[in-house]
């Protein structure tokens, strides 16, 4: 009797270790993936023309999480919000600079900042 509780116990240990085990390695799979020099070079790549200062940011990525819900999927513009599918041809890189920085309109200052507020910034600005 106790050598098959000890079997079913063992047994049972080993099946949830397995399970757990898994888990931590799609983590960290996950989290290599997520470093992979290839996805740094591409990102290197997107922002190498937007400037040396904002390597690492992808400002396409930085609108698409914080513009998009105001100023439309596609830039067009909706409701009271302009449109900066064009931005470029109307406001230079520093004005556009100072109107995310402090608002402007209905718009809050401060939505974004740092490398990621003048990789946007330098972005919008080549939008004619």
């Amino acid at each position: 009797m106790k050598r098959k509780l000890m079997m079913l116990l063992f047994g049972s240990a080993l099946v949830l270790g397995a399970c757990g085990g898994n888990d931590d390695n799609a983590d960290d799979n996950t989290t290599d993936t997520g470093n992979d020099n290839a996805t740094e070079e591409t990102t290197d790549n997107n922002t190498d023309t937007g400037g040396g200062e904002t390597a690492g940011v992808d400002p396409e990525k930085v609108v698409q999480q914080k513009c998009i819900s105001c100023h439309g999927e596609n830039l067009e513009g909706q409701g009271n919000f302009p449109e900066l599918d064009n931005v470029g041809s109307r406001l230079s890189e520093e004005e556009i600079h100072d109107t995310i920085e402090n608002g402007r309109g209905g718009m809050p200052g401060g939505l974004i900042e740092g490398d990621e507020l003048d990789a946007v910034a330098h972005w919008l600005s080549e939008k004619k």
